[in-house]
């Protein structure tokens, strides 16, 4: 156990950066961008405030805080787009930033043009109530309190244990859109995690099982988190497969269990519902608007707007409210996920998805909390539907092709004989490829359950949610012994 006398966050507290009088500076721009021959100027500022820590065995092992500001500036002009990021947030930086994102379109800025912009619309301020989140919000003492408890408490529960790690992470940023369209919209933004994970070993067997939750909108919400049932549920999990046997490869019903089994649909079908992947022409369903491309017990949702969940937003980053969208209906394809450019070189509507990372990315069209909505099966009707087959209790990691392949680890496994589950297995692995995958999940119970997730994509990492309720897929190549 370790003692820490000083709080970094304590320290480098910072008060929110932006507010309505910035309108002035921002309006300014936007008008010489529009002088310029512009269609649309954007202009994204951020606020940030990072800290993640790392607990190995009983000591903290890792601290790191991270702080900044700058902006963005995107330029617009038909189909095309510039983009300049900058730290300097004064009016000279932030003009020579917009002067060369109209460079990139061969456009420059001259004082003597007139311009059409009308001037931004009435300032918007979804961070009014959440003025004082940082500050709430866990600090550096109170969360390695909480992972180094987390951390004994698997030696209490585990057998076996080698390796016993948790994380947490906080990060808090305050955004401004403005844009010529007149956005003028202000947020305040929080994201946490925690997680443990243990590695057990004894002789030639391994198993290494992990559990992280995520959440948004709430300073308080990790204040009581139970770690010790983490722990027991951990643990439990890891002696469970330390001796399983390898499974066996081939061809096999499958049940992907609720929550985190949501990831290989947002990873091998919801990135071929963005409209970036119609405009690198990379996914196979871009034509299929109002087509069958799923099994009719399949409906999936992308949306931003559950209350907590990791992927939620009060505006996305190009100032648009999230909505609730219906990617999949009843198997047919009804809407892609679409950010501005999107819509502009594609011609699907907004969805409030335009995402990035920071202000250093351009926002591009990127999943919030998506999931496949919940049948009227229960997990155990799914489980006895099937003589012999693998259940599949928690995912790993796992790797996706551009158009829809994809390869995932299942961390635990079970069999499935004569309708029931059996023994544990590990070293499965699920393959296959989405446009083939997806007709064939032809159950789905009744539990839908979301987990927290990082998504990885060409604006940057991003904070989602994945989920499903438990779902059957008939068929699915199973790699093995």
């Amino acid at each position: 156990m370790i003692t820490i006398k000083n709080s970094i966050t304590d320290i480098a507290l910072k008060s929110e950066a932006f507010n309505s009088q910035w309108q002035s500076k921002l309006e300014n721009l936007l008008a010489l961008g529009k002088a310029a021959g512009a269609d649309f100027i954007e202009i994204f500022l951020e606020n940030i405030d990072h800290l993640s820590i790392l607990a190995e065995q009983d000591s903290i092992t890792s601290v790191s805080p991270s702080f900044g500001m700058g902006a963005g500036i995107r330029v617009f002009r038909d189909k095309r787009d510039g983009f300049v990021c900058t730290n300097d947030l004064s009016e000279s930086g932030l003009q020579e930033a917009l002067s060369q994102a109209l460079d990139m379109l061969g456009l420059e800025i001259n004082n003597l043009v007139r311009n059409d912009f009308d001037g931004l619309h009435l300032y918007r301020n979804y961070g009014e109530g959440k003025k004082n989140w940082l500050s709430e919000s866990l600090g550096l003492n109170e969360a390695s309190k909480l992972l180094l408890l987390g951390t004994t408490k698997l030696n209490d529960y585990g057998k076996n244990i080698s390796v016993r790690r948790g994380s947490y992470s906080r990060s808090w940023q305050e955004v401004l859109v403005a844009g010529s369209d007149g956005t003028f919209a202000r947020d305040i933004r929080l994201h946490q995690s925690i997680g443990l994970n243990v590695l057990s070993t004894d002789k030639e067997h391994r198993s290494s099982v992990g559990r992280r939750y995520g959440t948004s909108a709430s300073p308080d919400d990790f204040r009581n988190w139970d770690s010790d049932s983490t722990a027991e549920e951990l643990c439990e999990s890891a002696q469970k497969m330390l001796y399983a046997d390898y499974v066996e490869a081939g061809q096999k019903p499958v049940v992907l269990a609720n929550k985190f089994g949501g990831v290989i649909f947002h990873e091998a079908c919801g990135h071929l519902l963005e409209t970036t992947q119609i405009e690198r022409g990379t996914t196979p369903f871009a034509d299929k608007i109002n087509n069958k491309i799923a099994h009719d017990s399949v409906t999936a949702i992308d949306e931003g707007i559950t209350e907590g969940a990791f992927g939620s937003l009060s505006i996305d980053d190009e100032g648009m409210e999230p909505q609730r969208t219906v990617l999949i209906e009843n198997g047919v394809l009804k809407r892609f996920i679409s950010d501005r450019a999107g819509e502009l070189r594609t011609g699907h509507k907004r969805t409030g998805s335009g995402r990035r990372q920071n202000h250093t990315f351009a926002s591009a069209s990127r999943m919030r909390n998506t999931y496949i909505a919940p049948g009227s099966y229960t997990p155990k009707q799914l489980i006895e539907s099937i003589d012999d087959g693998l259940y599949c209790k928690s995912m790993g990691g796992g790797s996706v092709g551009p158009t829809g392949q994809f390869n995932f680890s299942v961390e635990e496994g079970y069999l499935i004989k004569g309708g029931k589950l059996d023994k544990p297995v590990k070293g499965a692995t699920l393959i296959g490829e989405a446009k083939e995958v997806m007709p064939r999940i032809s159950m789905c119970a009744n539990d839908l359950d979301l987990a927290a997730g990082f998504c990885g994509s060409i604006s940057g990492n991003i904070y989602v949610t994945v989920g499903q309720p438990h779902i059957k897929v008939d068929t699915i190549t199973v790699g093995g012994r």
